[in-house]
């Protein structure tokens, strides 16, 4: 019996290994994505309705209808090809209608505000929203817009009692954002059940469907269940080949998980030659941390940052030019400058931390531990802004503190960048 038991934990052992080494991602699904690449029907389709909805509009004529029909037409195709200026010509479209109508009709204020939240002009989205509410808008709309707006400015007592107000379980929108609730209070597994309701409460509807599913492989990232955040980008890209931030999550598990390198920088490399997003080249960064190459670090970065610095992208890529300054482009003081800008912008835990971290690299150690007492010390943080306090902590000689913080980072372990992640191991010895 004893041999039979030791010969039966040998093979789990055996097979437990090979698991572990195992590489998630499959390289023949992504050689046959990459090799096999045509436009993929969602952008056809897109285009077609832009041209379809752009020709009924008669110039010079007032269209409410059709105007904002081509205005979300717009912004779909910014999601899809990442070009900035499709949301900006949106925005102006809905503007003029709104002036066109001499501010009486709610419609096109209500679709500024998520043009504005995707565009992080949080303040913006709250003020043009009050004038869509005095219009008139329905209650359920009310409740899940100040929901969005209250969360992205901070105002969290708010938009817990607004999303409270909206709740139906079987209800897409409702439970889409208590998973981002749920997340910013830590509480992941909840979080992820969530948006797996959000996921099966989006029906017949793909779009919503597919972006919650994207979301789920996110938020299973923040999990570090990395075989069940590839199958769902991978259902993603299966049902649309357009969708270039599942495409770069499988790209992050090759390299984060199966340090595959190579493979990392082919899927990031053929993301940014289908989207205008500076973002898969923030990725390449990673790309050279995992192999020591400083050279094509500061390639990348400073290519993102040419990009990200761009006026039409206001604030939409300050925590990773902040992330950038302070590393590999050593400019503490222009991550200080962004930070306040972001400050500017909302008021949570997270900005006050990445303002923290900002202060300690340009050495202004106190003033960042009294930002830190002040804003930060209590509040909820993810594995980067925790791994920043914790080297906060380690500054002042807070050993216990530090490594608290240290052992909460590790538990979104592959959000970290290969260089972060070496030296949480490090700063934890």
């Amino acid at each position: 019996m004893t041999r039979i038991i030791i010969s039966l934990f040998i093979t789990i052992s055996f097979f437990s290994c090979k698991n572990a080494n195992t590489p998630v991602v499959s390289t023949t699904f992504t050689d046959s994505l990459m090799n096999n690449y045509s436009t993929p029907l969602a952008i056809k389709n897109n285009e077609a309705d832009l041209q379809f909805w752009k020709n009924r509009i008669v110039a010079n004529t007032p269209d409410y209808s059709n105007t904002l029909k081509y205005a979300a037409t717009l912004v779909r195709r910014f999601n899809l090809l990442g070009n900035i200026k499709d949301v900006k010509l949106a925005d102006s479209l809905l503007l003029k209608t709104a002036q066109d109508y001499n501010g009486k009709e709610a419609g096109p204020y209500f679709s500024l505000v998520s043009h504005y939240i995707l565009e992080h002009r949080f303040k913006d989205a709250d003020s043009i929203f009050d004038k869509a509410a005095a219009i008139g808008i329905k209650k359920y709309e009310t409740d899940a817009v100040s929901f969005d707006i209250d969360f992205e400015l901070g105002r969290m007592q708010l938009a817990k009692l607004f999303l409270k107000n909206m709740q139906i379980e079987n209800d897409y929108g409702y439970q889409f954002r208590k998973s981002k609730w749920m997340h910013y209070n830590g509480e992941l597994d909840s979080s992820i059940a969530a948006m797996q309701k959000a996921v099966t409460n989006a029906g017949k509807d793909d779009a919503l469907r597919l972006a919650a599913l994207s979301n789920v492989g996110d938020l299973y990232i923040h999990a570090s269940k990395l075989d069940k955040a590839y199958d769902c980008f991978v259902q993603c890209v299966k049902a649309n080949a357009a969708d270039m931030h599942s495409i770069m999550g499988i790209g992050w598990i090759a390299l984060a998980k199966d340090k595959n390198d190579s493979l990392a920088q082919k899927l990031f490399e053929f993301v940014a030659g289908k989207t205008q997003s500076p973002e898969p080249l923030f990725k390449l960064v990673a790309v050279g941390e995992q192999r020591g190459d400083s050279a094509l670090q500061v390639k990348y970065a400073k290519a993102f940052e040419a990009k990200a610095i761009d006026s039409l992208n206001g604030n939409m890529y300050n925590k990773y030019l902040i992330q950038l300054y302070t590393g590999i482009l050593h400019q503490p003081a222009k991550a200080e400058a962004v930070a306040k800008k972001e400050l500017d912008n909302r008021t949570t835990p997270q900005t006050y931390a990445w303002y923290a971290w900002a202060l300690l690299n340009n050495n202004k150690a106190d003033e960042a531990y009294k930002v830190y007492e002040k804003n930060v010390s209590g509040k909820p943080l993810e594995g980067l802004e925790l791994y920043w306090m914790g080297k906060l902590m380690q500054l002042f000689n807070k050993g216990y503190n530090a490594n608290q913080f240290f052992k909460a980072a590790t538990i979104n372990l592959y959000d970290l960048s290969p260089a972060v992640q070496a030296d949480l191991k490090k700063s934890m010895e």
